[in-house]
């Protein structure tokens, strides 16, 4: 196994009992090793045995499920791929318990609207000159 304990970058500690680690054989080329090696991993997770904080399960379950699969696959050794989806689970379950601050509405600055109104009178102009003219 991993010798760090699994931690997001985030801070928060992970349990690793709710882990559970499918291991099999990557596709694609690679020669003879990758016949013979069980490189890819899979890494399945049960998010309410997490040990997260209540809030933060709650909110990670209500958009990612109660269990999150993460498949790694980029490298030829079991163990940087076992790192690897580690790291993708931290970045996941981080993302999934950011709360997006809500928008603030904000009014155009005076500079913004002057800019504008002088665009429209010149475009104005140009197209009021299409116009075709019988007295001339």
């Amino acid at each position: 196994m991993d010798e760090r304990s699994p931690v997001t970058p985030h801070g928060w500690q992970l349990n690793e009992s709710a882990f559970a680690w499918r291991f099999s054989r990557s596709s694609g080329s690679g020669g003879q090793h990758v016949n013979t090696t069980d490189s890819r991993v899979e890494l399945i997770v049960d998010i309410a045995a997490l040990g997260l904080p209540p809030h933060i399960a709650e909110r990670v379950i209500t958009k990612l499920g109660p269990h999150v699969r993460v498949v790694a696959s980029n490298h030829r050794s079991q163990l940087r791929n076992r790192s690897d989806a580690l790291d993708r689970l931290g970045v996941l379950i981080d993302e999934a318990a950011h709360v997006q601050r809500p928008r603030r509405p904000t009014r155009p600055g005076k500079g913004a609207v002057e800019r504008r109104i002088t665009a429209k009178k010149h475009n104005s102009a140009r197209k009021a000159d299409r116009n075709w003219r019988s007295g001339d």
